[in-house]
C-alpha cells in the first residue's frame, strides 16, 4: 500500500520516496514509491502533474491501494528520488473541489438533491443533480456560496472514529469499503470524499456558475472556482468590451443592440436573396434545350431548391449547381423524369451524397467541372 502524503497535507508539494518498481507500458513507464505527495485521478478530480527526479509525471492513478506514476523516463528500482508537485495545478484542483463541495452540499440541504455526477474538467466543474431546478435557483445557490468562501471557514478532511462516523449526516456520492475520509465545512457540508481540499474556504477565491442546462431528470450546472473563475470572467469582460466597440453601445446596453444588428442582418439577407432568385429567374430565360444547367455562386445553399423547381418549369432536365469548398452542392429537378437514377449515378462518378423525391434530390459532389458534371448527366 502507497502512504498518501497528500491525505494528512495537501499543500505538500515536495517530498522524497523510495522507488519499489518500474516497469514499461507502450511509450511510457508506471513507477510505484513507498510514499507520494502525487495525488492520483479518483473521485472526479484529475491526476497531479509534476517531476520525479529528472522524469515527468504526467498522470497518476490508483490501483488496490498502489498509486501508480506514469512518466516519461524509467527511474531505477531501489533508488531514492525527489517528487516535485505542479503546485498551481494542485491549488486549482483544490478550489474546484472545495468549491463544489460547497455548492453540492448547500443544494442538497435546499432541495435534498444528491449530486450523482461530478467531473473537474479542462473547461469547467461539472456537478450533476438527480432533481430540477432553476437557473435563478442555482444562481442563489452561487451567492450562497460566495458568502461562505467570505467567511474564510475551516476546511477539514479526516477519518472519524466508527461510532462518531455512525452519527454524521455524511453526504457520499458511492458505496466505500474501508475507512472512510470526511470533509467537512460547518454549516455547509459533511461528505466523505478522498480529494485534495484547501484549508479554509476563503482559499476558493470565488465560485461562478458558466452553465446550466436540463440533464435527464435532473440538472447538470457547471461552475468554475478560484483562479479558473477569474480567466473566465476577463474572457467575458474582453468579449463585452469587443462587442460595445463593434455596436457602439455602453455595457448593459449590448442586448438591445446586438438584436438590432441581427434584425438588420435578416432583413439584407432577405432582401439579397430575393435578389438573387431574380437574377436567377433572368439567367433561365438565356437558357434553351431540354436539358439545361445553370452554376449559381450566388444563391444560398437555402435557395437551391427552390431554383432547380423554377428551372425545371421551363424544360425537361434541370441541374443547378452551387459552389463548395472541394465541389459542388447540386440539385436536379423534372417534372416528367424520376432524378433519383441520375442522381447516383452523379454520386458515384463525383464522389457525392444525396437524396430526395422521384421529381426533386439534392445533394453534394466532389470537385469536378461543370461541363464534366453535364456530360455525366445527359450521356447514356
Amino acid at each position: 500500500m502507497t502512504e498518501k502524503l497528500y491525505d494528512n497535507d495537501a499543500f505538500l508539494l515536495d517530498f522524497t520516496a523510495r522507488v519499489l518498481s518500474c516497469r514499461e507500458q507502450g511509450s511510457c513507464w508506471l513507477v510505484e514509491l513507498d510514499r507520494t505527495a502525487f495525488f492520483p485521478e479518483g473521485g472526479g478530480q484529475g491526476a497531479d502533474h509534476g517531476t520525479l527526479g529528472s522524469a515527468r509525471v504526467t498522470d497518476c492513478h490508483e490501483k488496490g491501494g498502489i498509486v501508480y506514476h506514469t512518466t516519461d523516463m524509467p527511474l531505477s528500482t531501489g533508488e531514492t528520488v525527489e517528487g516535485h508537485v505542479d503546485g498551481k495545478r494542485r491549488l486549482s484542483m483544490m478550489q474546484q473541489h472545495s468549491g463544489e463541495h460547497i455548492f453540492s452540499g448547500l443544494v442538497h440541504a435546499r432541495f435534498g438533491y444528491n449530486n450523482v455526477g461530478f467531473h473537474i474538467g479542462s473547461d469547467a466543474v461539472t456537478m450533476d443533480f438527480d432533481g430540477k431546478m432553476t437557473l435563478e435557483e442555482a444562481l442563489e445557490i452561487e451567492r450562497l456560496v460566495n458568502e461562505a468562501i467570505w467567511k474564510d471557514l475551516p476546511v477539514r478532511a479526516e477519518y472519524p472514529p466508527q461510532e462518531v462516523l455512525a452519527t454524521l449526516p455524511y453526504r457520499s456520492k458511492k458505496e466505500i469499503d474501508g475507512p472512510l475520509r470526511i470533509v467537512s465545512i460547518e454549516g455547509y457540508d459533511i461528505c466523505a470524499c478522498c480529494g485534495t481540499h484547501v484549508r479554509t474556504t476563503g482559499q476558493i477565491g470565488q465560485v461562478k456558475v458558466t452553465g446550466f442546462m436540463h440533464y435527464k431528470n435532473g440538472v447538470r450546472i457547471s461552475i468554475l472556482c478560484g483562479m479558473r473563475a477569474l480567466d473566465f470572467e476577463n474572457g467575458l469582460l474582453s468579449e463585452v468590451r469587443d462587442i460595445s466597440h463593434i455596436t457602439s453601445e455602453q455595457p448593459g446596453k449590448l442586448a438591445p443592440a446586438v438584436e438590432k444588428l441581427r434584425k438588420e442582418r435578416d432583413d439584407f439577407q432577405y432582401h439579397l436573396e430575393q435578389l438573387a432568385m431574380r437574377y436567377f429567374t433572368a439567367e433561365i430565360s438565356r437558357t434553351e434545350g431540354d436539358v439545361r444547367m445553370i452554376t449559381a455562386d450566388y444563391l444560398a445553399v437555402s435557395q437551391l431548391r427552390p431554383a432547380a423547381g423554377l428551372l425545371a418549369a421551363s424544360c425537361a432536365l434541370a441541374l443547378v449547381l452551387i459552389p463548395r469548398e472541394g465541389g459542388w452542392n447540386y440539385a436536379i429537378s423534372s417534372k416528367s423524369t424520376d432524378v433519383r437514377p441520375l442522381s447516383r449515378k452523379l454520386q458515384s462518378l463525383f464522389s457525392g451524397r444525396g437524396g430526395g423525391s422521384p421529381d426533386m434530390v439534392q445533394g453534394i459532389l466532389g470537385d469536378a467541372s461543370p461541363e464534366a458534371i453535364l456530360k455525366a448527366l445527359t450521356e447514356e
